[in-house]
Order: structure tokens, then sequence, then C-alpha cells
């Protein structure tokens, strides 16, 4: 993991994008981090199974398994002080079982959204009919460059990030879906390449700290 911030106090631990959303918003992730450092507070970014650095295999995850080690990551930072989940994309299905004060959301997707955005993705480079599936039949099925379980879209595809309070949700100002607030800047995980945008991180991070230390009264 990385970590960022003074030692005590209020945390947040980030949950990335997923597949190859992850590596072209990883290095902003970042750069939003640092930015909360500087706004005296801390943050973490750890390495869930079959990401980033992590020894698993994609292939190996599930949605419980990712849920599961976001929830550890969360308990551990516990013992510095009050705990709060912030994500990007479908990072925010990952947090729903996370014992957290309150979650800060940018830019959620339902997992069905994310399945159908890279099944569509690899139509395109295929030129054929990809179909989406609903079970486990123990196939793995390459999406972006990831190899992943059958079993992992099918979670994927009836999962939703919670929306129950504390929660808060920040989007672009070009999209449509409900949110507290929007923001100007471009869908960095849409990029060709991995891209970063401080400008956009130094207003998330100034949003999330705000709304962190309303959460803490």
């Amino acid at each position: 993991m990385l970590r960022f911030g003074p030692p005590v106090g209020p945390i947040v631990v980030m949950a990335m994008p997923l597949f190859e959303e992850a590596n072209r918003t990883r290095a902003f992730a970042v750069t939003l981090l640092r930015a909360l450092a500087d706004l005296s507070m801390a943050g973490m970014l750890p390495d869930l199974p079959g990401t980033n650095e992590s020894m698993v295999e994609t292939s190996a995850v599930t949605l419980d398994i990712w849920q599961t080690a976001f929830a550890a990551a969360a308990h551990s930072a516990n013992r510095h002080g009050p705990v709060h989940a912030a994500s990007i994309r479908g990072g925010a299905l990952l947090d729903r079982t996370a014992k957290v004060k309150s979650r800060w959301h940018f830019a959620p997707v339902a997992g069905e959204g994310l399945i159908r955005d890279l099944f569509r993705a690899r139509h395109i480079a295929q030129g054929g009919d990809v179909p989406v599936p609903s079970d486990d039949d123990g196939e793995t099925i390459e999406l972006a460059g990831n190899l992943v379980s059958a079993t992992l879209v099918a979670e994927l595809r009836h999962a939703s990030p919670v929306t129950a309070s504390p929660v808060r949700t920040v989007r672009l100002v070009d999209d449509p879906m409900p949110s507290d607030r929007a923001v100007e800047g471009a869908p960095l995980w849409r990029r060709a390449e991995p891209d970063n945008d401080t400008v956009l991180a130094a207003v998330l991070a100034a949003d999330l700290a705000a709304w962190v230390r309303r959460c803490e009264g």
C-alpha cells in the first residue's frame, strides 16, 4: 500500500477503479491523496488481491475477495484514527462491507454498466459478438487485457454502490447521474493512456477533506 499524511487522525482508504481503468487513473489517485495530505489528512491506497503489486492472479479474484480485502485494509487503518472510504468509478463497489464512518464516491458506476462497457470494448477489438456470461461456468474471460473468472463477471453484473447515508457522491459536470456535486474535468478512465489532472485532484481533495471533517463533527 501507499500511505500519505499525518500518522494519526482521520484516514481515508481509497478504492481504485477496476481493471484497465485502474492503470489509467493510478497516478491521479496518488495525486489526489497527496493533495489530501497537504490538507493535513491521512490517506491510504492499498493494493487489493489481483491488482498492481499483488501476487494474486486476477483470474483467481472474486468480488467477495475484493470486498473482504478492502474491509481488512480499513480495519488495519483504524488503529491510527477514524476511517473513511473513498473510491473512484468501480471502486465504489468494493467498500460495501467495510466498517467506515462515511463513504465518498467519485463518478461511481454500477457493476452492470462497468461490465457492459468492458464487453463493448472487447466487441470493438474483436469485431464480433461477445456474450456476457450470466453464471459461473468455470471459464476464464479476457477483458481489457485481464483474465477474469466468469464468477467475478456475474457478481459485478449485480453489484451496486452503497447509497445509505453517510455517503457523498461527486461527478463530472457531463455526467447526468445524480450527485451531491458536479465538478469540471475530463474522465481520465476513458483515456487511451494513463494520465493525470492536478487541478481536478486538488478540487476533489478539498471536497473530500471537507466531507470527512463534517462527518467527524
